[in-house]
């Protein structure tokens, strides 16, 4: 169940913090396209669209955590375009440039908007959409998945369910108080596509254990990666991350179709 106007909820979730966006690829010598997507509902989504440096592995699609804005996510783009991905990103509502307040339901209509600009990019191939979801993305990317199945999910850093998360973060919160949004553990069972999990083991927010309950229930074929002494917002810091992601995908994609000349 959706939860639009759950105080609690947005109070618990969502930190867009500063809405200045302050950082762009360019910044780390990667060229970008800028655009405004409107949603089912009628806000206005910023998004940016950024090409692999060569030849495209797949295409991802990269919903983020729930502090700050996609200029923060620059060097994470900058990576993911070097080791051969095509990547768009995008604010919800209520983050950086994006119009609207941010909701459970209004990030499942943020996600689909960019999950259709994405397609309508020339040169990007349905078949090899990777979906990249990073803490909270985790989340959104789930409910993406159920209705319009990636070639593969990449789960970063993600939380079973927001009250297991809220429980985590703030233990002296009674759990029935806070809402059952975003219910990955559920949604992962019903997962039609690979699956790669990545999580740190010294993560301060999202206990290790919820990557290890999530890698148990989610079908095969599925790949945990535990990063020693990895935190919350360090992994694309460790020496080969990207490197792991493209070997990884490069194995789960189906083969490029071939285009006649």
């Amino acid at each position: 169940m959706w939860h639009p106007a759950n105080p609690i909820l947005n109070v618990l979730t969502y930190a867009p913090g500063d809405r200045r966006v302050v950082a762009t690829p360019e910044m780390f010598g990667v060229p970008y396209t800028d655009m405004s997507l409107t949603t089912s509902d009628g806000e206005t989504v910023n998004a940016w669209f950024v090409r692999a440096s060569g030849e495209p592995i797949g295409h991802i699609l990269f919903a983020h955590g729930n502090g700050g804005n996609i200029g923060d996510r620059s060097p994470m783009l900058a990576m993911l375009s070097a080791v051969g991905f095509d990547v768009l990103v995008f604010d919800y509502r209520g983050y950086g440039r994006s119009t609207g307040r941010t909701s459970e339901a209004g990030t499942y209509r943020d996600v689909r908007a960019a999950r259709e600009a994405l397609l309508a990019q020339p040169g990007v191939d349905a078949n090899r959409v990777v979906y990249l979801g990073k803490s909270l993305g985790g989340g959104v990317m789930l409910e993406l998945a159920k209705t319009h199945p990636p070639a593969a999910l990449l789960l970063m850093s993600t939380f079973t369910g927001l009250r297991d998360a809220a429980v985590a973060v703030y233990p002296f919160l009674p759990k029935l108080f806070v809402p059952n949004a975003y219910p990955s553990l559920r949604r992962i069972r019903q997962l039609r596509c690979p699956v790669l999990i990545m999580h740190g083991d010294h993560d301060e927010l999202l206990p290790v254990r919820m990557g290890r309950e999530l890698f148990a229930a989610a079908p095969e074929p599925k790949e945990l990666v535990i990063y020693p002494g990895g935190m919350h917002n360090d992994l694309i810091g460790f020496p080969g991350w990207a490197q792991t992601v493209a070997a990884w995908a490069a194995g789960v994609l189906p083969p490029k179709r071939l285009t006649s000349g």
